[in-house]
């Protein structure tokens, strides 16, 4: 199966969550799966506090946020951080959680290869 690239941009804790959900379900098919946060969207990977919307994810047997990111992240989905969105932020790679990775646009396009692209 061909691999999925998602660009998430903006810091939009719902939209995460959606791209965690469709990254988790690609990766659950064995395919290689990875987001890319670009430029503020890197935040999201910083906050540890509640999200919006956990409450009710959590009440209708949904993971929450932390969750669906960490099954994601089992499952093996790549988590990219723009290097420009983490200057932007004052953020470190160290900031960012376990097993994130630092990346550009540039070379992130250039590793496409077959990989179908969404953005969000």
């Amino acid at each position: 199966m061909r691999g999925l690239t998602i660009i998430l941009t903006g810091s939009d804790p719902e939209r995460f969550h959606s791209a965690l959900s469709i990254a988790a379900a690609h990766a659950a098919t064995g395919a290689e799966t990875r987001i890319f946060l670009e430029g503020r969207a890197v935040t999201l990977l910083a906050d540890v506090s509640p999200a919006p919307g956990d409450a009710d994810q959590h009440a209708s047997g949904l993971p929450t946020l932390a969750e669906i990111r960490r099954e994601s992240t089992h499952l093996g989905v790549r988590l990219i951080a723009c290097q420009g969105g983490m200057a932007l932020a004052g953020l470190t790679i160290d900031q960012l959680g376990p097993g994130v990775e630092a990346g550009g646009l540039v070379s992130l396009m250039t590793s496409l290869g077959e990989d179908r692209l969404v953005t969000l």
